[in-house]
């Protein structure tokens, strides 16, 4: 009986924080956007739906409960934006994401390697970032803030000449471009080539700060190269990108697992 009972006190706190934690995350989620105003109607709408039951209301009760399913309707209506980016957040949760990840990540893998050939073939100079476990916010914080989806047309776009954000490096994370126009540090290293320009130089020395990989468009030659840990593999073509890129996503996930 007693062993009965102590499971059932560690049930109630167990289903009390639970409720507690995600109601601390919806509020999290939303008080930056235009939701708010109706998260907390809603607490108002519960409120009363409360304490019309405790004083025996039964019609304010019945009003209270046609109101809640109103409210559903129209916040499903109004919020579809949110609740996308929501469900996004929660795909990428840690639990689920294994079982999507390593499709995102082949996918933003194949939009960075067309994206670098494309402009490649036009002589388009670029600078790529891709993020590895550490997160280098002191790099992203030189650049613009974008936190937008991975596309070819993004990449392509934003290093376009005419483009205020063509000149620095867009820093990739997963399948977001996290910043653009951000300022990498130089290599000191004096055995480089001097017909390496500055793009590739911030390419190699960042790496040789950080476990990232960079991704590197020469303006004059169309010539595409890759650094990591210090080192600069030039000459790549399309395949031997994508082989080199899926190799780090790799050796990433098998790290953290």
């Amino acid at each position: 009986m007693l062993n009965f009972l102590g499971n059932h006190w560690v049930l109630d706190v167990l289903d009390i924080g639970i409720v507690t934690v995600l109601f601390y995350k919806l509020y999290i989620f939303i008080r930056s956007t235009r939701a708010i105003t109706m998260f907390l109607g809603l607490l108002i709408i519960i409120g009363g739906g409360f304490l019309a039951e405790f004083l025996g209301l039964h019609g304010l009760n019945w009003m209270i409960g046609s109101l809640k399913t109103i409210w559903l309707i129209g916040f499903l209506i109004v919020f579809q934006p949110e609740l996308r980016r929501g469900l996004s957040t929660l795909g990428q949760n840690p639990l689920v994401s294994p079982f999507v990840s390593r499709v995102s990540e082949t996918e933003s893998v194949d939009a960075i390697v067309s994206a670098v050939f494309q402009m490649a073939e036009t002589r388009t100079g670029a600078l790529i970032l891709i993020l590895g476990h550490a997160g280098l916010k002191g790099v992203t914080e030189t650049g613009t803030p974008l936190m937008a989806q991975l596309s070819e047309e993004l990449l392509v776009s934003i290093f376009q000449t005419k483009s205020p954000l063509h000149d620095g490096a867009v820093v990739i994370s997963q399948d977001q471009i996290v910043a653009a126009g951000c300022i990498l540090p130089l290599t000191q290293d004096s055995r480089l080539a001097r017909t390496l320009g500055t793009r590739h130089r911030a390419g190699i020395g960042i790496t040789e700060e950080s476990d990232c990989e960079v991704i590197i468009v020469s303006e004059e030659t169309g010539t595409v190269s890759m650094a990591r840990g210090g080192q600069l593999r030039r000459g790549l073509s399309r395949d031997s990108l994508r082989s080199a890129l899926m190799d780090s996503l790799t050796a990433r996930s098998t790290k953290a697992a």
